[in-house]
């Protein structure tokens, strides 16, 4: 079982801000972030594309001295917010392909990557999922051929059963998913059961926790919003078991997004997930 922490996490300091949110006093660089996760003493990182300062060979490499220095994993996580938007923008291939560059540069062998968003949740599935088909298809074909896996994260958008006819269809071993385990909850299903059903193509997760926000609209995508791992609703115990039965070695890569406002710290709740986790890590 490897701990980790997905960038997203501290979303606000590297500059988004969701209009439910309040800016933060400080910001944070890739650098800042990198050296917190070797501070935690976690056994890697997922990190969003969106918020690199560059993409220039140097600053890669500056990256990768810190992520070598605490001797992390890495996943590099491309395609937010809405990837290729349910299939209509496969021109987005062309940036996907840039990336296989920083994966080789960082030492990632899976790319997490982004097919649809809950923008999309409420369009129809069935001609989304033909399009990413076809996407992936090809995508995956070239992802062999750089020995790094895509990992497409279930982003609020299709169900596990859908999932598993969108990996069925594609049928590559370099094709697969990043799990979100809060967005499965929000999507409808019940996480552990959707491990059990997909673990077989999981190839890196979002470690995500949620609870309620009271008084809150369940209508609202974060309904469900995030707190520190072990203090929602979902049963992290059953579900670590779940995806380690399945012979699973990738990273439980905490991440947050809209904090349930009670939890007002990003830091401290990334702090307090880490070391639920490793105590859970200790006792499996």
């Amino acid at each position: 079982m490897k701990v980790g922490i997905d960038s997203y996490c501290y979303h606000r300091f590297f500059g988004e801000v969701y209009d439910i949110q309040q800016p933060p006093a400080t910001r944070m660089s890739y650098e800042d972030f990198l050296n917190r996760a070797v501070e935690l003493k976690v056994d890697g990182v997922s990190l969003e594309t969106c918020f690199f300062e560059s993409f220039d060979d140097g600053y890669l490499k500056r990256l990768k001295e810190i992520i070598d220095r605490g001797r992390m994993e890495v996943v590099v996580a491309w395609g937010h917010p809405k990837g290729f938007e349910g299939g209509t923008k496969p021109e987005e291939l062309q940036e996907l392909k840039k990336m296989f560059r920083v994966c080789h540069i960082l030492g990632a062998k899976v790319m997490r990557v982004v097919g649809s968003s809950l923008d999309y949740r409420n369009d129809p599935h069935g001609p989304q999922i033909e399009r990413l088909t076809k996407i992936f298809g090809e995508a995956a074909k070239i992802a062999e051929g750089e020995g790094v896996k895509l990992a497409d994260e279930n982003h609020f958008d299709f169900t596990s059963e859908e999932y598993l006819d969108l990996f069925q269809r594609v049928d590559s071993p370099y094709f697969g998913m990043t799990f979100d385990t809060g967005n499965a909850l929000r999507i409808g299903d019940e996480p552990v059961e959707s491990v059990r059903m997909l673990g077989q193509y999981i190839f890196a997760t979002h470690t995500k926790d949620v609870e309620p926000v009271y008084g809150g609209n369940p209508k609202n995508w974060y309904y469900y919003a995030c707190c520190p791992v072990g203090k929602g609703v979902i049963n992290m115990p059953a579900l670590v078991d779940a995806l380690l039965s399945t012979g699973y070695e990738g990273l439980f890569a905490i991440e947050l997004d809209y904090m349930e406002p009670k939890w007002k710290d990003e830091d401290l709740a990334v702090a307090e997930s880490v070391r639920y986790l490793q105590e859970l890590k200790k006792s499996r």
